[in-house]
């Protein structure tokens, strides 16, 4: 028998593999960082001598969700400024608390949020912040994988000061964690509002020159759009690919507010989508054209934004209000069907993040990415569809165990690499620093 270091048993093993296997009585087989088999418990049991047995007592056993666009540091402004506009809640609320951010508030709030999303699945995330050196060092000590990158505009910022230093810091960020199995750096103008297109030109050069991605929140709404097309006469999406920025290692957060025309240049350019409903319903940006950039056969993954736009981080929530929200809005119960869902916040969000070939589904020889969910409650039986009850009826508190590259980050519901009870305490006394300045 082969010695392995970890092996599921006991559950029925979702793969979302190109074949969309799904296995009954199934296991997984888990050697260091890697997924070694995946098959039927009798043959892997048969097959493979484990230093550790997981049993996923009758569960589903898949592969970790993937976040394709947060804020994680948000968690510390959760509940700060609600039922406002887009640009009145960033302007006069966002900004000016972010103004105030330090690396210490960056690294708490991010590991609020990484404690948050593996209690709720998340193994995967990508991130659009401040002080993303904090950010990286938080999902490291939380044992989770992502993509990070420093937000870059034309004003000055509380981290790095000017727009030319942002640059700077985006390089130095790549080059410290270019080896890293875990961390991403990405290059993250904020969006065409408030970036030059000299710095969006400069900072794709520094992606093409690294390989890395590149992230932008594009044509969020429809005030958006006529500020652009004030500006320079053409959509956010046409704006640009004339100044040669659309690329297929492009990141696209929202794309809310799409022309026919925006919707062939995404393709064309093989641009990524995050796709964030509740975000966009809770400030009232609209509706993505999701069912129609699927069609297309744009990839779209989804996200839930920050934690001062949706309140939560809860990916199981996201893909049910994904799929409802675009039936009752296409008047179409068959749009967003359960398994096209499911797909986005797997396999599909780890194809927007550049990451397909690694993460995303349950196939030998991936990193072992994968979460288990306890299906042993009322509101899960029966189960007729494994797709549907995903959507439609599993919350985040249902996953009881998430393991990201071979390690095992929680396990019933304990999280083994994050003190949940002091992570907590210490954005409480942040949130009391926050009052105080906001009342001042």
């Amino acid at each position: 028998m082969e010695s392995i270091d970890i092996l599921i048993i006991n559950g029925s093993v979702l793969t979302m593999d190109p074949q969309d296997t799904l296995i009954k009585n199934g296991a997984v087989a888990v050697s260091a960082d890697r997924i070694v088999e995946v098959g039927t418990e009798d043959a892997l049991s048969a097959s493979y001598k484990a230093a550790k047995i997981i049993d996923a007592r009758g569960g589903i056993i898949m592969p970790g969700l993937v976040n394709t666009h947060t804020h994680a540091a948000m968690t510390c402004f959760r509940g700060l400024a609600d039922d406002l506009p887009l640009m009145t809640w960033l302007h006069d609320y966002i900004f000016p608390a972010e103004a105030k951010l330090t690396f210490d508030i960056v690294y708490q709030g991010t590991l609020l949020a990484c404690s948050e999303m593996i209690l709720s699945g998340t193994t995967t995330f990508c991130d659009m912040y401040l002080f993303e050196e904090a950010v990286a060092q938080a999902v490291k000590e939380a044992g989770m994988r992502a993509v990070v990158g420093e937000v870059i505009y034309d004003f000055p910022s509380p981290n790095y000061g000017p727009v030319e230093d942002g640059l700077k810091y985006t390089e130095a960020l790549i080059e410290k964690w270019r080896d890293d199995p875990l961390i991403t750096i990405a290059v993250e103008p904020h969006s065409a509002y408030v970036c030059s297109p000299d710095l969006l030109q400069k900072a794709r050069a520094i992606a093409d020159r690294n390989g890395v991605p590149i992230v932008i929140h594009l044509s969020e709404t429809e005030r958006e759009v006529v500020q652009i097309r004030e500006k320079y006469g053409r959509t956010p999406v046409a704006h640009l690919a004339e100044i040669g920025f659309l690329c297929p290692n492009l990141i696209a957060d929202h794309c809310v507010a799409l022309t026919a025309e925006d919707t062939a240049l995404l393709k064309d350019f093989d641009v990524k989508i995050a796709h964030n409903p509740e975000s966009n319903m809770k400030l009232a940006s609209g509706v993505a054209p999701i069912p129609e950039l699927l069609k297309q056969g744009i990839t779209v993954g989804i996200g839930t934004d920050g934690c001062a736009s949706n309140n939560n981080l809860d990916l199981f929530q996201e893909m049910d209000t994904a799929a409802k929200l675009h039936k009752v809005h296409t008047l179409d119960p068959t749009v967003m069907d359960a398994r096209t869902v499911v797909s986005m916040a797997t396999i599909d969000g780890a194809r927007v993040l550049g990451m397909g070939d690694i993460i995303g589904s349950l196939e030998a020889g991936k990193k072992a990415d994968i979460i288990i969910i306890d299906i042993r409650s009322p509101h899960l039986m029966p189960m007729y569809n494994i797709y549907s009850h995903l959507v439609y009826a599993v919350t985040g508190s249902d996953v009881v165990t998430s393991v990201v590259n071979g390690r095992v980050l929680m396990e019933d519901r304990v999280l083994t690499t994050l003190d949940v009870d002091e992570v907590m305490a210490a954005v409480n006394r942040i949130a009391q620093d926050i009052v105080m300045q906001t009342k001042s």
